[in-house]
């Protein structure tokens, strides 16, 4: 297969998965702040906001047959890549002492329906 349409592909059913993820969050009572927020080379998919603080949220879309979770590609070095994005954010946009949480959020396509895994709290980075 043409690299270029997969990839193509791929990143539809990521654009996807981010707006349901969007729509899951906002009936949740969250505010949208960023969607796609980049920090010189590092980005955070959606930066949202509840009554409790501000929300880091990685989503992975997958479509079936998935082999593992997609929220374990999440790991130590992309949470230390998301941890500095939001550093940066914060000091950006002004932020003094706001509580942070660092969610993921899974979506998995598997063409009768959409299933949405939603990790608050998914891990607790360590800024240096």
């Amino acid at each position: 297969m043409d690299d270029r349409k997969d990839k193509g592909r791929e990143g539809k059913v990521g654009r996807h998965g981010e707006d349901l993820v969007c729509r899951y969050l906002m009936d949740a009572g969250h505010t949208i702040l960023e969607r796609n927020w980049r920090y010189g080379h590092l980005e955070i998919d959606i930066i949202s906001m509840d009554g409790n603080g501000i929300h880091f949220v990685e989503v992975k879309s997958r479509r079936t047959p998935v082999q593992a979770d997609p929220a374990e590609s999440v790991n130590a070095a992309k949470q230390k890549r998301i941890a500095a994005a939001a550093s940066g954010y914060l000091r950006q946009k002004g932020f003094g002492e706001v509580e942070c949480f660092f969610d993921v959020a899974a979506v998995i396509f598997d063409g009768k329906g959409t299933e949405i895994r939603y990790c608050p709290q998914a891990y607790i980075p360590m800024f240096v």
